[in-house]
């Protein structure tokens, strides 16, 4: 006891900090202190998979898988589930959200008497306007008052709250800290994976482009709290659209460090992680839990893991080769953990990516080819039994998803143990797109695990990922622009529309590798990519490429809501059922009702206020 009251004196004098105070973040090591956890705070949102659910499920990306508990199904809007506001997926970017902002007022209100730079509280003013930006999408209009006046740092219990509309919340909150944010923030991040003036002005432009949509509000979506479809600053939805425009051009003409990558395959590749194409990730890493915030080993199905990937992986190591497991559960891009909580559509497959021959975004998204890998888990043999009675050796295609219908494939329930189907002279098993189920279909590659620490083993593919998970890439700010010119915005001579998007494509056309033929593959079909652009696009057209691009990373439901198609493009999907063999497609209704395009605010807030039972019904979203 003399020892450790005296020759400890110091360490017992530490306090770690739990909460954040004023006085805190008047120092340099609060200021970093609170960047840190907002930072850190982005891995619990995305990699989340039931958050990520939340923006894919009911989209025209994905529905529900076999797997799919209500928490899944209640996103699909087709009459197995409802939204309500106990639903957990849609309260959860509620839940984290305001903590994050309030740590950032906290740095915003307080870090000048700890004689920062000012680029250090533009990282605050970034993350503030960020989870205002995310909030706003989701659920209209919400409170800058957390209880010390709007947007200040509250340091105290408050159990009432009040709205503010959706024009307050994007003209006193996000457009103000986006601007000042790019005015302040260096090129070139601090840390790396640091905010930069590209990341404010992705996000700006962003901002500025769906709050012109708001405005002009071409389906008449209500809006709420209730709100004239005006600015304050007495802007029309053209001027928006117009900075939509400028901003999103500005970023392309001065990227500092960011830039396309060369191909669509070094964009997603795991070995390419953190490329100059990513402008912001929550990133996790594989050489220590205290930084990565999550088990090396095993995973938790929770945040912050990064376990989203799962939920578009099929059970594929039930497929079987002379009757014992031919491809085993790996931590391996191609494969990770298979939780059949989410679907791929028909549609996704035939109609999204269409062009499997010139367009290489399709074999940089999914995996369609699976791999013998049995001699990983111990399995000596050298050869294999597979379909038709042929051998197969490791490394080779056991399962393929085919580009196309074939109409002579013949299915039978116990082909590979999984109900695939065979074609003459092929030693793989194959399923045709149009005969994709809840139970089988292609894997999501481009988010799928990858580790460098595996051995000559299986890894750790029951663990959260280890990799970043992308949440904003600089290939978005040709998108961007596109859209806007499309809705009207002036363009800059070689910036129209079409000339945008076709960056994009011209790239997709480019060729280093085919990804799931496992072989490199050196070819250009970027001119036939770009001739095959329309002559004039319109909305459809941009989404339709946005989700070539970025089909499966979370971002796809905003996309819909923005531009209001969410009921037209998202209202039928086709898939097959629920039981190995099923290769009979049927046609299902959505019903997305008005209402939807806002999510409810969780009944855990209403629970929590003490306000009358008609004001908390006047808080809620309709409908709800």
């Amino acid at each position: 006891m003399v020892f450790l009251s005296t020759g400890c004196k110091k360490l017992l004098q530490e306090q770690p900090r739990s909460v954040f105070t004023p006085d805190y973040f008047a120092t340099t090591q609060g200021v970093t202190g609170g960047l840190t956890a907002l930072y850190e705070r982005l891995r619990n949102l995305y990699g989340q998979a039931y958050y990520y659910n939340s923006l894919e499920t009911g989209t025209d990306e994905a529905t529900w898988g076999q797997s799919a508990d209500g928490n899944f199904k209640d996103m699909d809007c087709s009459g197995v589930g409802i939204i309500q506001s106990t639903s957990y997926p849609t309260g959860i970017l509620w839940g984290e959200s305001f903590s994050n902002i309030n740590t950032a007022s906290g740095v915003i209100q307080n870090a000048s008497g700890a004689g920062v730079p000012n680029s250090l509280i533009a990282e605050a003013r970034f993350f503030r306007a960020f989870d205002y930006f995310l909030l706003v999408q989701t659920y209209g209009g919400v409170p800058l008052d957390l209880g010390a006046g709007e947007l200040k740092f509250n340091t105290s219990t408050t159990r009432t709250s009040k709205r503010n509309t959706v024009p307050e919340v994007y003209t006193k909150a996000i457009f103000p800290d986006l601007l000042q944010a790019i005015n302040d923030l260096p090129a070139t991040g601090r840390v790396t994976g640091g905010v930069t003036k590209t990341a404010a002005r992705l996000f700006l432009s962003k901002a500025y482009l769906t709050y012109a949509w708001w405005l002009k509000n071409p389906n008449n979506i209500p809006t709420y709290p209730a709100a004239n479809r005006t600015d304050p600053n007495g802007h029309d939805a053209a001027w928006y659209f117009q900075q939509a425009y400028n901003i999103a051009t500005a970023a392309i003409a001065d990227p500092g460090p960011f830039a396309l990558q060369p191909t669509f395959y070094d964009v997603n590749v795991a070995t390419n992680d953190r490329n100059s194409e990513i402008v912001l990730y929550a990133d996790h890493t594989q050489t220590s839990e205290k930084y990565n915030g999550s088990s090396l080993t095993y995973g938790s199905g929770g945040a912050p893991d990064n376990f989203a990937s799962w939920m578009l992986t099929w059970n594929y190591p039930n497929i079987q080769s002379s009757g014992v497991n031919s491809v085993l559960r790996a931590a391996d891009q191609h494969l990770g953990r298979p939780w059949v909580r989410m679907a791929p559509t028909i549609e996704v497959l035939k109609n999204t990516f269409a062009d499997k021959v010139n367009d290489s975004r399709y074999d940089g998204t999914f995996t369609t080819v699976y791999r013998g890998n049995w001699p990983l888990g111990g399995n000596t043999a050298p050869t294999l039994i597979n379909a038709n009675g042929m051998a197969i050796h490791p490394g080779d295609a056991v399962l393929t998803f085919l580009d196309n219908d074939n109409p002579g494939v013949a299915y039978a329930t116990k082909n590979a143990n999984v109900g695939a189907g065979v074609l003459p002279a092929r030693a793989d098993f194959v399923i045709n797109p149009g005969g994709i189920s809840r139970i089988i279909y292609p894997g999501i590659w481009k988010l799928g695990p990858y580790r460098t620490d595996n051995g000559t083993g299986l890894g750790q593919p029951n663990a959260g990922s280890t990799r970043p998970f992308p949440i904003a890439k600089f290939s978005e700010l040709y998108l961007i622009a596109a859209e806007a010119a499309v809705e009207g915005a002036a363009t800059q001579p070689g910036q129209s529309a079409r000339d945008l998007v076709n960056v994009l494509r011209a790239r997709a056309g480019k060729w280093r590798f085919n990804n799931n033929g496992n072989v490199v593959k050196i070819e250009d079909d970027s001119q036939a990519m770009v001739n095959a652009t329309p002559a004039v696009i319109d909305i459809n057209y941009i989404l339709a490429e946005r989700s070539r691009e970025f089909y499966g990373e979370g971002s796809r439901w905003f996309d819909l809501v923005r531009t209001q198609k969410w009921g037209e493009l998202a209202a039928t999907y086709t898939i097959c059922g629920t039981n190995w063999g099923d290769h009979t497609p049927v046609t299902v209704t959505r019903t997305i009702d008005p209402h939807l395009y806002l999510r409810p605010i969780p009944q855990g807030q209403l629970d929590g206020m003490i306000m009358s039972a008609a004001d908390k019904a006047a808080y809620q979203n309709p409908g709800y």
